[in-house]
This record gives structure tokens, sequence and C-alpha cells, in this order.
């Protein structure tokens, strides 16, 4: 039951900032914007187990308030070392195939996704933004541990939609921390893939802008008169 209340809440949660997201689209977009592109890694679950997904963003910034673009997510499914409650593992599945010999296949996850992030709070050291994120691709088992070009295992067809809420705290104009957490909502074809990817996940950023210490360290430089000074 708390379970349903927490994805219920969520889910209208990413609904009510839906139309504050449309109304403010238009007048962010009429201003100058900048360039976001960032590597990203997030913890999650699949099946109760600890994972790990990677990805990478490509888009566009309006006035420091708006963020939309497009990117790749995938399944981590190397092995991690160190501390236990750190660590994760492939998600994987152990058999006997038809020659009597034991097998051992690992779930792979890759999709397309496109995000909108929205900046609904700021102050000079906080700031509270909503991000929202869908994406469509494939699922599927492999016996690599590496994702590989020549694959042909069976694919299941995968949908996803990540309402969440980022906080970040920033020390200096150019350097900050900050936590993301959100909600994995699944759709897949189950007669191909018994694996449950809805999950809570979370991950923890560090926070380092470029063109902000750009502009603070050379602020006489020209392309700090035309695009700086440095902000909060």
């Amino acid at each position: 039951m708390k379970k349903f209340w927490y994805i219920a809440c969520l889910l209208v949660y990413g609904l009510g900032v839906k139309s504050q997201l449309l109304d403010s689209l238009s007048y962010f977009m009429q201003n100058k914007y900048s360039i976001d592109a960032r590597l990203e890694s997030k913890v999650s679950f699949i099946d109760h187990q600890l994972t790990k997904v990677s990805g990478v963003r490509v888009g566009l910034v309006f006035k420091r308030k708006l963020k939309l673009g497009a990117g790749v997510d995938w399944l981590k499914t190397d092995y991690t070392h160190g501390l236990n409650w750190l660590g994760y593992e492939p998600v994987a599945r152990n058999f006997v195939n038809d020659a009597n010999e034991a097998v051992t296949e690992y779930y792979k996850l890759l999709y397309l996704c496109f995000y909108a992030d929205f900046v609904f709070h700021k102050t000079k050291h906080w700031q509270l933004s909503v991000p929202i994120q869908t994406g469509t691709g494939a699922s599927w088992f492999n016996s690599e541990v590496g994702y590989s070009m020549g694959h042909h295992a069976p694919k299941s067809f995968v949908f996803l939609y990540e309402p969440g809420i980022s906080v970040q705290y920033k020390i200096t104009k150019w350097l900050g921390g900050g936590a993301n957490f959100c909600y994995r909502f699944a759709l897949q074809n189950s007669t191909r893939s018994y694996v449950h990817l809805s999950s809570p996940s979370y991950a923890f950023t560090l926070i380092f802008l470029l063109d902000q210490l750009f502009y603070e360290v050379l602020p006489n430089h020209e392309l700090s008169k035309i695009y700086g000074p440095a902000v909060w």
C-alpha cells in the first residue's frame, strides 16, 4: 500500500508541474541559450538488485532555468570493486542449455531518452528543479558481460518515464554538489523479459561549471564581456 501511494504521489506531482513547464517554455526559448553536455550515472534497483545506469546528455540551457535535450542511457554490466554497500553486480540468469551445459546470461538495457529540467526555486546557493525524462529502447539477455554490436539475442521493447526532483547547492559560482531522486516507470514486452524495471533511482553529483570558472578567472576576456560575468 505504501508503494502504491508513493507512485501515485509522483504521478500527480509530475502532472502538476507539466502545465507550469509548458507555460514557461515559450518564454525561456525566446532568450539566449548555452550548451548542456554531460555524463550521468545513477543508482537504481532491478529485481531488488542494486544496479547502475550510465548515460550521456546533450541539450540546451535557457537562462539557467530550463534544460531541454536528449541522450542515451545503458545499464552497466561490469562488476564494481570496493565497499560492499557501494558495489553492484550485473543482473544475470543461470540455466542449463540443451547440451546440458551451465549458461549465464547478463541482462542488457539500452535506450534513447529525452529530458526536461525546470528550475522552480533558486537562491544564491540553493536550487530546486524538476527533472522529467522519457525514453524508449530495448532490453535483452546475452552471454557476454559487455555490450556487443554483433549480438542477435531476442529483444524486448521498453518505454520508460522518470519524474523526479533535484536539489543543488553551489559552494562558489562554478563549483557545487547535488542530489537527484526519481522513480522509473517502465512498460515492456513481458512475453520476452520477466525483469522488473520499475524502481526508485537516485544520484549524487559534483557540479563543475566550466563557463562560470572561465568568466570568474578571466573577467576581461572578450568572451566574458559578451556572455559573462559569472553569476550565482
